[in-house]
């Protein structure tokens, strides 16, 4: 009878993460879409791919790509039309066997103009290939800057010109760069081929100049035609400003594939790998595993036998601070540490109930030993995000818990081995921090459709919200009525979990990607192979906190 209770469960949960992604799938193909079928046609009707199918004949023929920041820009600009992906393609791909970071403008969004977000992500895309040591193809047809936000994108640091600045690191660093001009390539823009190593133009369709046509004629009077001003004959034959003229797409795309075929080899991290061994629990499975309205407890244990190898868990401190989980394990034969919530009810050393998802003095110890540990043997971190944050009240700050989670934090900032972060449900709080966010460096971020990420939890906000309006309406000498207090504490619940959710985290760039849970797995081999190209220069130091 038990056994039958636990399998429907597995089947409500099951029911639920199937439905949820049947929703991202649904806003997945609406944004790859990108402006639209008629601006599509149009692109096709002047002998263009889209970004998208000019990224498919780029990569190695049967081989995957790894979209990043499909959502990115999901909701925003509204009152300029939307910008579906942000404007710009960009994931890892296979290219003559070789891994590559790729980066497409979308010319069927705005005539691919980049917004903020486009910005952001370009640069995302390069941190990327820095930090993993991963060559750089871009694909390149912009109109530029939308002039319409230009003052959010293009003079501060993390803005436009940073890009070029990347170019230029990247080519000290020896990190390949080829950039193809395969439509407008205008402005500041123009510089970003021309700082890569090597560029390609496509004859008829490409265009590079600092200024086009109109710009000209207003500056100096001058009338010039877009193809004498920067077309592939002037810039390959005249200037000599690109290095490959290409009569179309298809022939551009192969050249950068021979291009890249002639690459020599470089030098790795070597992680320590074996042979993959499929896990104990079928991925299949790991829907069933988690709770469909995320609030349940559940054992973290169970979602690791579906992503590890069959027999490589080792768990460390396994009865010591419960509600983390530290282990070492292997994932598609890569050595790795994991550092997981746990969600399930468990008891601490003294026998005390200690409710999952929260994190204790205890389990902030462990963890950040642990860390310790893995960047002393040179072992990539994964990180599972359901976290609800740190415990709060006397008892636990009579117990230091504050220091604890300080050494905790510092372990994780100065960790030098790789981090992959996945964030399964609750990122509250400095639970967030301590747990690898975003903002603690790890080399990819990814959600599920379950994620949700904030300072603190929907009901949690709405009430503190509440009585802070409350309390103000009060002083002013208005009375609060109960159903008014309830309308009110639903109306902020409601727009303080739209904020929460994967899709708007996604769309700011705060993980890089939605996922499949099923393809967990295979998103921490896939990103521990980009790590394994950036060799570990640097020895791990704990700084002043020393546990």
């Amino acid at each position: 009878m038990k056994k039958k209770k636990i399998n429907l469960e597995k089947n409500k949960n099951d029911d639920a993460m199937k439905l949820s992604l049947s929703l991202v799938k649904q806003r997945m193909d609406k944004i790859h879409l990108g402006g639209g079928l008629k601006r599509i046609e149009k692109e096709h009707a002047k002998g263009k791919m889209t970004a998208r199918e000019r990224v498919a004949n780029l990569i190695d023929e049967g081989s995957t790509f790894y979209e990043l920041g499909t959502f990115v820009g999901y909701e925003m600009y509204q009152e300029y039309g939307g910008c579906p992906a942000g404007g710009v393609v960009a994931g890892i791909g296979r290219v003559s066997g070789r891994m590559c970071m790729i980066v497409a403008n979308d010319a069927t969004v705005k005539a691919g103009a980049w917004f903020p977000i486009a910005g952001k992500k370009n640069l995302r895309a390069q941190e990327i290939a820095m930090e993993n040591r991963l060559p750089i193809i871009y694909l390149v047809d912009s109109a530029g800057v939308f002039l319409p936000m230009q003052d959010e994108i293009f003079p501060d640091k993390e803005h436009f010109g940073r890009i070029f600045r990347n170019n230029a690191v990247m080519s000290s660093m020896g990190i390949p760069q080829i950039s193809a001009i395969m439509g407008s390539c205008v402005a500041g823009g123009a510089y970003l081929p021309i700082m890569s190593d090597e560029a390609l133009i496509v004859d008829k369709t490409g265009s590079i100049f600092l200024a086009g046509p109109y710009l000209v004629k207003a500056a100096i009077g001058e009338d010039v035609d877009k193809e004498t001003l920067g077309g592939a004959t002037t810039q390959c034959e005249i200037s000599g400003v690109t290095d490959y003229k290409e009569p179309d797409d298809a022939s551009c795309l192969k050249t950068i594939r021979g291009l890249v075929d002639k690459f020599g080899p470089f030098e790795t991290a070597n992680f320590n790998r074996e042979e993959s061994v499929e896990p104990a629990f079928s991925v299949e499975e790991i829907y069933g595993y988690y709770p469909e309205n995320g609030a349940k407890p559940y054992d973290m244990r169970n979602i690791l036998k579906c992503i590890a190898d069959k027999g490589s868990i080792q768990y460390y401190k396994a009865r010591y601070g419960k509600t983390i989980v530290c282990a070492y394990a292997r994932i598609d034969g890569w050595s790795v540490g994991i550092v997981a919530n746990q969600r399930e009810v468990v008891k601490n050393a003294k026998g005390e109930m200690q409710f999952g998802g929260v994190i204790y003095s205890d389990s902030a110890d462990k963890a950040a030993r642990f860390i310790m540990n893995c960047n002393q043997k040179k072992i990539p971190l994964v990180f599972l995000q359901d976290v609800t944050g740190f415990m709060v009240g006397s008892r636990s700050e009579h117990g230091g818990i504050i220091k604890d989670g300080a050494k905790m934090v510092n372990a994780v900032s100065n960790s030098v081995v790789p981090k992959i972060t996945i964030v399964l449900g609750n990122s509250y709080g400095a639970g967030n921090y301590a747990m690898c966010g975003k903002a603690y460096d790890p080399r990819f971020i990814y959600a599920w459709p379950t994620a949700k990420i904030a300072v603190m939890g929907g009901s949690q906000a709405a009430k503190t919200l509440l009585q802070i309006k409350v309390s103000s309406l009060k002083k002013k000498g208005e009375e609060i009525d109960a159903e008014t207090e309830k309308k009110m504490f639903e109306e902020v619940k409601g727009r303080y979990d739209e904020q929460t959710t994967a899709y708007y985290a996604a769309s700011r760039l705060w993980v890089d990607e939605i996922i499949d849970p099923k393809r967990t797995r295979e998103y921490i081999s896939l990103s521990i192979e980009a790590a394994n190209h950036s060799p570990l220069t640097k020895a791990f130091n704990a700084g002043v906190l020393q546990t």
